[in-house]
């Protein structure tokens, strides 16, 4: 089956606040402004547009219409999207796919979230939850800890630290890169830099987790609109447009629930063959890019991925770390926004966000977090579940 192009045409998001810190900021107000800048950035009115994908996670039905009926009323399809926290990747995911498949020729992925303080809750408590597996998985090798988002990822770093002889430390000095990314990035909830000490000391979540390595709840919005070769050409796009060189999404697998291990339970098996297909349609190897955003969750969602991402061999992460290869001036510059940990995590919002961030830095737009030579971009976002959806960026004209 022959297949188009995707490209990323334009980009735009809200800045990240605490919930309810905007007085009378409701998710409309959120993808209005997000819709806007990324219908401004592409150069097109919302009457090009011919599918909208809207993500969200706490809603109703239907809140995708009202939310991108802020931008026009116009009669396309709407979809709804609900993929936990990949929610926002899962809806540039099926836009990529609407316009590679030649259904359209101009898409609009959107996400937002509206929040509630403090920790993650279940909306329904009349049904099975959809983690319940997961979670009686992990209970029989693991204490049990509430509530369940950081007891599940710290109970994976602690795995790695058995295992790989990681320590405290190193799951650390992530939050302290990604809050001292965030620093340059006025998008970010959180723009405060701190000490590796500071990190350390901070309130213990779940060990070795402290509350500095742990994104917080947040209320936001991103967009994406993207567009095939043909629309691109017309109307003049080359310079701007970001090419979606490689695309895959994977959910769980036996081996998420039979290798009986936290990391896999936390969808270390998933990132793992998502990457790995992405490697393959884009022709490229992890040492090929040079910026890449991922799902810093927690710290120790993000040494993980070093090593399913192939950024480094199985156990490799402390070394990778310890040689400053993950920030400015090594190997790679993870997550330059600051990650969720400090740019914060609108659940709908997060994978079009890092869209966002990882077109300003192919385009040399991304101010004071510009990496050099920015050539290819790599976007990882995951929601348990499970859904995990990597993404591989390279610019149109070189």
């Amino acid at each position: 089956m022959s297949q188009h192009k995707v490209y990323v045409i334009g980009v735009g998001m809200t800045k990240f606040e605490k919930p309810g810190r905007r007085e009378d900021w409701d998710y409309p107000d959120m993808a209005r402004e997000s819709g806007t800048k990324a219908l401004a950035d592409a150069g097109v009115s919302y009457d090009q547009i011919e599918q909208a994908y809207v993500g969200y996670v706490y809603g109703e039905s239907t809140s995708g219409q009202r939310a991108v009926y802020e931008l026009g009323l116009t009669g396309i399809p709407v979809f709804n999207v609900n993929n936990n926290c990949s929610t926002g990747s899962t809806a540039l995911f099926l836009a990529a796919q609407a316009v590679r498949s030649g259904t359209v020729d101009c898409a609009l992925a959107l996400g937002f979230e509206k929040m509630q303080p403090g920790s993650l809750g279940a909306t329904f408590t009349d049904r099975e939850q959809p983690m319940l597996r997961h979670m009686d998985l992990l209970a029989q090798i693991s204490e049990v800890k509430f509530p369940p988002a950081p007891w599940m990822f710290g109970a994976a770093g602690r795995e790695h630290m058995e295992e790989h002889g990681s320590t405290p430390e190193h799951f650390a000095k992530i939050g302290e890169k990604n809050h001292r990314h965030s620093v340059n990035n006025p998008y970010a909830q959180f723009q405060d830099e701190y000490t590796l000490e500071q990190i350390l000391d901070a309130p213990m979540i779940y060990e070795p987790l402290t509350r500095l390595q742990c994104s917080p709840t947040s209320d936001g919005s991103g967009a994406a609109v993207l567009a095939g070769e043909d629309f691109v050409d017309r109307h003049g796009l080359a310079d701007q447009a970001i090419e979606i060189v490689g695309q895959a999404m994977t959910t769980d697998f036996e081996s998420s629930f039979e290798s009986r291990t936290a990391k896999d339970i936390i969808g270390y098996d998933m990132n793992v063959k998502a990457s790995q297909a992405v490697y393959e349609q884009a022709g490229l190897a992890p040492e090929d890019f040079q910026v890449i955003e991922l799902h810093d969750c927690f710290s120790a969602n993000e040494l993980l991925l070093y090593e399913a991402l192939g950024l480094c061999e199985e156990g490799g992460a402390p070394d990778l770390i310890d040689a400053g290869d993950n920030t400015y001036g090594g190997r790679w510059v993870i997550n330059p926004s600051g990650g969720l940990i400090s740019k914060g995590h609108p659940l709908g919002a997060t994978g079009l966000a890092q869209c966002a961030e990882l077109t300003w830095q192919l385009r040399g737009d991304a101010d004071r977090r510009q990496v050099d030579e920015v050539d290819a971009c790599l976007q990882h976002n995951i929601g348990l579940g499970g859904a995990a959806v990597v993404t591989a960026y390279r610019r149109a004209v070189n």
